[in-house]
């Protein structure tokens, strides 16, 4: 790779956008970074314009870039979730007079940062001793809004990143309690199934302490009318007002709410039952990575017994689940770093826009 290029990485949501250039130097270093408010927006053009436009003068405009987007990316074109952007990766190259540009998927991007995180950046969850972390398949899993899933497999130049949408496969209730809570939400939200991201997700947490908070031991629960607000803002498409439940879940049980506690240790559960499968079905030697919005926040969920038995307890495959490396990724700009370490990469490619 030719010294002294710079590049362009971002991590575009439907609330925030970080965009950031990076040099390589044996490292990444970040150089400088802004933040913005997406919907103040109009267009992903205009948003870069005035972030190239505003770089330090010592700066070197970056030549490569790599965006992560919040949707799902075909053919360099994406729509976000969220936003009324439609994003063309061929335009917003020209735009920004890059060599090359690709947009990714925001949690796609994060198996190409997967070789570069730092100790700072990453958490171990559980260890091995018979299996080479990013010497096999890797994997990784995300409870934030939704349910994030990608894969990995390495390759001589490196590894090769599949996207996934197995937060959308079927939820399979493994107890009495569980199949309650599935039939529940189904009869709530209006559903002929349900997938997994509806319990192991942000709102999942919210919807199980609704349904906890409907029971009627808990009918004078401090929580119970912020809940069923909530709930009732669900099939609103205007979420600006809705209470963010998920959020006063976790803080009722870190501050020792009995109810909410049970509530957290339940979604913590389901959580490691679908990463457990997850590393099954991906037979992620190389590593199983849980990432997301949650990682950082709930690192002591993680690495709890209720997360970590319902991670191992796979029959007859329980031994080969609890060899395996597990790791969070607890960096809140690992998505933007991930884009980075993507970015350098198409400097090395020599094939076209993808």
């Amino acid at each position: 790779m030719k010294a002294n290029i710079n590049f362009l990485a971002g991590d575009l949501g439907g609330t925030k956008t970080l965009l950031a250039v990076y040099k390589w130097n044996g490292e990444l270093h970040k150089l400088h970074s802004k933040k913005y408010l997406s919907a103040e927006w109009p267009s992903l053009q205009s948003m870069g314009e005035d972030f190239l436009k505003n770089l330090p003068s010592s700066l070197e405009k970056p030549t490569y870039g790599c965006i992560a987007v919040a949707g799902r990316v075909k053919n360099g074109y994406a729509n976000i979730t969220n936003l009324s952007w439609q994003l063309d990766a061929q335009e917003i190259c020209n735009t920004f007079n890059l060599k090359r540009l690709e947009l990714i998927n925001d949690f796609e991007v994060l198996i190409f940062g997967l070789p570069f995180f730092k100790g700072n950046q990453k958490k171990s969850i559980q260890t091995s001793t018979k299996h080479v972390l990013l010497k096999g398949p890797v994997a990784i899993i995300g409870a934030g809004t939704g349910l994030g899933i990608a894969r990995g497999l390495p390759t001589k130049n490196g590894l090769i990143s599949l996207a996934s949408e197995g937060g959308h496969r079927e939820f399979a209730p493994r107890t009495d309690q569980e199949w309650l809570l599935a039939n529940w939400i189904k009869k709530e939200l209006g559903l002929r199934r349900l997938s997994v991201e509806r319990v192991v997700s942000g709102n999942g947490l919210g919807l199980i302490a609704l349904w906890r908070l409907q029971q009627s031991d808990v009918a004078s629960h401090s929580l119970k009318n912020h809940a069923e607000q909530w709930g009732q803002s669900l099939q609103e498409s205007n979420s600006n007002k809705r209470p963010d439940l998920p959020k006063m879940v976790s803080s009722a049980a870190k501050g020792g709410d009995p109810v909410m506690k049970e509530v957290l240790r339940f979604w913590l559960s389901a959580y490691g039952a679908a990463a457990g499968d997850l590393a099954l079905q991906e037979l992620c030697t190389g590593g199983l990575w849980i990432g997301g919005g949650t990682a950082q926040k709930n690192l002591k969920g993680l690495l709890s017994a209720t997360f970590l038995d319902a991670l191992r307890e796979k029959g007859r495959f329980k031994s080969f689940v609890e060899e395996l490396p597990v790791i969070a990724l607890i960096d809140p700009e690992a998505g933007l770093f991930s884009a980075a370490c993507r970015a350098k990469m198409l400097t090395e490619s020599k094939s076209t826009l993808i």
